[in-house]
């Protein structure tokens, strides 16, 4: 059985002592771990870095997307002979990456799954933009969904994933369509449009069911680009909450390795839930380069 070098965000798990959580689910299911708390997010790389150091290979996310974020870009900065591997402990608002893998959002029962050895290789992109460099994990947004994430980190944790449906609502009135370019492997898209996806998990959003036809492991990334009239805006989040979406006709869908996203200046982009800047952007997925922990 693997041992885990094991980061702890302290500011998830809504009250509880975490890292004590973490410890007892490791320690009952006999699994060899190390646990180390995060005093602070740019803490993280190097917590990452010590664990490489002291001879791990394995490591595990607690928290949320977010936090999963921090420690992959810990890994990716690193030179390995072989891949690493990235678990996720899910303890944070939102854990949307994990329901690509049917991992349980419940902490406890989610680590069940690090006993075995069942490793799956995924992509992880590199996102480039005016507000620097950052790989990701899960997906890339830009207009009235990265809005959401402003909208919703305003609202109560404790509504959980409806922070989420409800952030939609705030941010379709403060956002207006804008002409964009996406330009996917040679293949462009070009609408007025209110919102551009680069996914490679299928959820995100809080458990919205974005990119049904993704697959985190494939080399390359699920594209959408949301375009349509405001008054479709009902009909198309609903469908987007079960995945059935990619059939409405202001639905565009591509896929590729190499995507170049040219939007408005003023338009927010998030990563993995996090805001990192505004305006155009580039993404290239990166094969073989992770393992995770299913």
């Amino acid at each position: 059985m693997s041992a885990w070098w094991v980061i702890v965000n302290p500011a998830a798990g809504r009250g509880t002592n975490l890292s004590e959580r973490v410890e007892s689910a490791l320690a009952t299911r006999g699994i060899d771990h190390e646990i180390r708390v995060s005093a602070a997010p740019e803490a993280v790389p190097t917590i990452v870095g010590e664990g490489r150091d002291a001879g791990y290979d394995s490591f595990v996310s607690v928290g949320g997307d977010g936090t999963a974020n921090l420690v992959l870009n810990g890994l990716a900065e690193l030179d390995w002979g072989s891949p690493p591997t990235l678990g996720i402990l899910p303890a944070g608002s939102g854990s949307d990456f994990i329901r690509t893998f049917a991992i349980s959002d419940q902490l406890e029962s989610a680590a069940d799954h690090l006993i075995d050895e069942s490793r799956y290789p995924v992509d992880i992109g590199l996102l480039d933009g005016s507000f620097g460099s950052r790989y990701f994990l899960n997906a890339v947004n830009t207009g009235i969904g990265a809005r959401t994430v402003v909208e919703a980190n305003r609202l109560p944790s404790r509504l959980g994933s409806r922070r989420y449906i409800a952030g939609f609502w705030s941010a379709l009135a403060k956002t207006k369509p804008a002409e964009v370019r996406v330009d996917c492997d040679g293949t462009a898209i070009a609408e007025k449009a209110w919102n551009v996806v680069v996914a490679n998990g299928q959820f995100f959003g809080g458990g919205m069911n974005v990119a049904p036809l993704a697959e985190a492991g494939d080399g390359v990334f699920d594209v959408q680009v949301f375009a349509g009239p405001r008054s479709e805006a009902p009909l198309v989040i609903r469908r987007v909450v079960r995945g059935t979406h990619l059939s409405h006709p202001g639905v565009r869908r591509t896929s590729g390795r190499s995507v170049v996203v040219d939007v408005p200046d003023a338009w927010l982009v998030e990563a993995d839930g996090e805001i990192l800047g505004t305006g155009a952007f580039t993404v290239e997925a990166l094969h073989d380069r992770l393992l995770f922990k299913i």
